[in-house]
């Protein structure tokens, strides 16, 4: 692993969602994203169950009811708080791990520490740019953790992509772009995605 990792990178990920979700406008919520025919409400419930699921396989209570993948339309009550509310569970149980625990439980299977925090921290992460993007926002990726979870992902990225067609496939970039922009274009996102008519 490289730059920043483990517990900083998954709280610096965490901190982005939160910073992107708290400014998203009040009709904004039914934005179209990068993430196809979902928006970003959807896409901030997604994360929610996402990041659920990688605090739930550790202590083994409190998985999600719901498929990460078909997320609803709406969550109860203030979206940002409810994201939160989990956020805070999730960065809790993975300050109580090992920094050098060789085998932790994510919903990816059994992972070294810092590849399951990196893989927390890139489904976070990956997600907060596309609402930022989706509602104008400018908050762009931070290069330091593109960097840290850039390791994570070539690791486990390939293999998602083919086994569950949970990624498209990765995209070129220009010569120029830097390491958020490579990141998430081996994501197979556009790094200059922008809404339509924008």
């Amino acid at each position: 692993m490289s730059g920043i990792e483990g517990v900083e990178l998954l709280s610096r990920a965490h901190a982005y969602l939160r910073e992107v979700v708290a400014a998203v406008p009040e009709g904004g919520w039914a934005a179209s994203t990068p993430c196809s025919e979902w928006t970003v409400r959807q896409v901030v419930n997604h994360a929610r169950l996402d990041q659920q699921a990688y605090g739930a396989v550790v202590t083994g209570h409190g998985l999600p009811d719901s498929d990460p993948f078909h997320p609803a339309d709406a969550l109860d009550g203030d979206a940002g708080a409810e994201l939160d509310k989990v956020l805070r569970a999730v960065a809790e149980v993975y300050a109580g791990l090992a920094a050098d625990a060789g085998e932790v439980p994510t919903p990816l299977g059994p992972l070294p520490f810092p590849v399951a925090a990196a893989a927390a921290a890139m489904d976070a992460a990956v997600h907060a740019w596309d609402i930022a993007v989706a509602t104008g926002q400018d908050a762009p990726l931070a290069e330091d953790v593109a960097e840290g979870i850039r390791p994570a992902a070539e690791q486990l990225v390939d293999h998602l992509r083919e086994a569950y067609g949970v990624f498209a496939p990765a995209r070129e970039t220009p010569g120029g772009d830097g390491r958020a922009e490579a990141l998430l274009a081996f994501l197979g996102r556009d790094p200059h995605w922008a809404p339509a008519g924008s």
